[in-house]
Order: structure tokens, then C-alpha cells, then sequence
């Protein structure tokens, strides 16, 4: 592992044996959680780029067929298309769990995000050159975006013993840089970067509209050849996928009470704004419930003892 943190990579690795124990999951139980992670998704991957649904109407238009009063029809076509192109990865995953990611497997998934939205474009790679508002990296030139493709999954086949959230979280990367489609890059990328986790065994990940601009952030971060700060934001979203999983399917196995982490500083000596640092870099196990961080004094305590056993 070169950019992912040690401290999260070991929780995650734990989580995922944890998971794995309790295989073969409950079919049902499953059913539900990825019904409702993929709404989730929809919601917040689609809220990113610029749609205006909010989660419960994601949820109307999606179950219900409900058209949303005041509220353009292209966001109710991006919410049931986005919907169907997780729907596809789950099958894919179920079908075959080594399905190789290919250029035609990208342009497959692009197909069906912007199938009702871009139809002329749908699956195409773009034929003009790009600028992206409000960025400062301008992708290369049109012309370039086959060649680009084509090395990009060639990276992807060389690194296949890369630990798989950095090379999730690289390929994601990847693709936004090369920018390869007029519209829904960043869908597509996120939902590439998915495929690969689900893959290897991972339940979905959601980049959470409340940290857009963190996550903007970091991937500008990227495009500067930083990528830690990247990598370790997708391990923390990937670590509360898993904990979800796991409260869900084990609850007599997480006991440990979640305090906000000012009623948490209370019975320690550090301050909230200390362990929301902590939090923040991945330091502290922690939960984020909106714009709020959660945690316990039992993972305070494996900080602490963590940190003492370094000293």
C-alpha cells in the first residue's frame, strides 16, 4: 500500500473479515440494503453533478413513477437512469464476479446513464474538446481520448495486485482526468469505481453530496500527483458501507455506544475540535451522519492505545 493509511487500511481489512464471516449473507436482508444504498447513490452521485431531486423524491420517481412538481424532466430521467446503471452492476457482479473492465464495459455503463437524457452521445466518446467549470485541470485534447482509454485500462490489467481501494480509487481518478464523454463522467467513474469494489467483495460506497466539496477537493488534489488525500476520503466512505453492512447483519456485535464528538470530548481531555481532526484524517474511528462526526469512547480508546504503543 503506497498512499492509504495504515490505520484505515487495517480497519477496513478487519471489516472486511468480519463481513466475510458472515457469509453466505441473508438473501432478504441483503435485498434491502442494496435497494436502499442504491437510492442513496442515485440521489447523492446525481445531487453532485447538479440535480435537484431531493433523496424523497429520488425515491418517488424511482418507485412510485411520480413526476415532481416543478422540478425538470431531465432530473427524473437522470434518477431512473442512474438507478438502472446500478442495477447493472449488480448484475454483472452476481453473473460473473471477475467481469473484466474493459472500454466497452465504460462506454456500456455511459450508455445507460445518460440514455434518455443524451441519447445521441450515449456510449460515444466526446468529438470536441472540453473545458470543466470551476476546475483548473482542462482534459487533453479529443483526438487523445481513445489513445487514453486504451492505456488506461492497460494500467488497470499491469496493477491488478494493487490493494483494491487504491486502485478503486486511482481508476476513478483515471477516468475523470481523461474526461472521455461530453456528460456523466463523474457518474460513470463512480460507478466503475464501484464495480471493482463489489467485485472484490466490498458493498457499494456512496460519495455523500455533504462532502462535495471535499471530495472536489481532493480529486484536484490528484490531478496534482497527490493522491492520498483522495485515496483515504474513498477508504472512509467505504468504511461506513461497511459498518451499516455490519449493524445490520450482526447488531448484537456492535455495541459500542455513538456519541456526537462534543458529548465524547465531555469524558476525555481532548477537545471536539481535536478529535474532529482525528476524524477527518482517518485517525479516530468515526461515522459522519450528515455534516455531523460520530464515535465512541471504545474507538477512542484504540487511538489512544495505538498512539501509545508507537511512542
Amino acid at each position: 500500500m503506497k498512499y492509504l493509511n495504515k490505520t484505515i487500511a487495517s480497519r477496513l481489512k478487519e471489516k472486511k473479515k468480519e463481513l466475510d464471516k458472515l457469509r453466505p449473507l441473508p438473501v432478504s436482508a441483503v435485498k434491502k440494503l442494496q435497494e436502499n444504498f442504491s437510492l442513496e447513490m442515485t440521489y447523492n452521485s446525481n445531487a453532485i453533478e447538479g440535480n435537484n431531486l431531493t433523496l424523497k423524491e429520488t425515491f418517488l420517481v424511482i418507485n412510485e413513477g411520480i413526476t415532481v412538481k416543478n422540478k425538470p424532466l431531465k432530473d427524473h430521467l437522470e434518477a431512473k437512469d442512474h438507478y438502472s446503471a446500478i442495477e447493472y452492476l449488480y448484475d454483472l457482479v452476481d453473473k460473473d464476479k471477475k467481469h473484466t473492465i474493459s472500454e466497452k464495459l465504460i462506454r456500456s455503463i455511459h450508455e445507460i446513464i445518460v440514455q434518455e437524457t443524451e441519447k445521441e452521445q450515449a456510449g460515444k466518446y466526446r468529438n470536441a474538446n472540453v473545458y470543466i467549470a470551476g476546475a483548473k485541470h482542462t482534459p487533453l485534447d479529443a483526438f487523445e481520448v481513445p489513445r487514453l482509454m486504451s492505456e488506461l485500462i492497460k494500467w488497470l490489467g499491469q496493477n491488478k495486485k494493487m490493494n483494491i481501494v487504491e486502485l478503486a480509487a486511482l481508476f476513478h481518478h483515471k477516468l475523470v482526468h481523461i474526461h472521455p464523454f461530453f456528460d456523466g463522467n463523474g457518474r460513470t467513474a463512480r460507478l466503475i469505481m464501484n464495480l471493482l469494489l463489489l467485485q472484490a467483495g466490498y458493498p457499494l460506497t456512496i460519495i455523500f453530496k455533504n462532502d462535495q466539496k471535499k471530495y472536489y477537493n481532493v480529486l484536484a488534489k490528484a490531478d496534482k500527483k497527490d493522491f492520498a488525500p483522495l485515496i483515504n476520503f474513498i477508504a472512509q466512505t467505504i468504511e461506513k458501507s461497511f459498518d451499516i453492512y455490519l449493524k445490520t447483519l450482526s447488531p448484537k456485535k456492535n455495541k459500542n455506544k455513538l456519541l456526537s464528538l462534543s458529548d465524547l470530548a465531555k469524558k476525555t481531555k481532548y477537545s471536539a475540535k481535536y478529535l474532529n481532526l482525528l476524524a477527518r484524517q482517518g485517525k479516530l474511528e468515526a461515522y459522519k451522519d450528515g455534516r455531523n462526526w460520530l464515535s465512541s469512547k471504545e474507538a477512542l480508546n484504540s487511538y489512544v492505545d495505538n498512539r501509545e504503543r508507537k511512542k
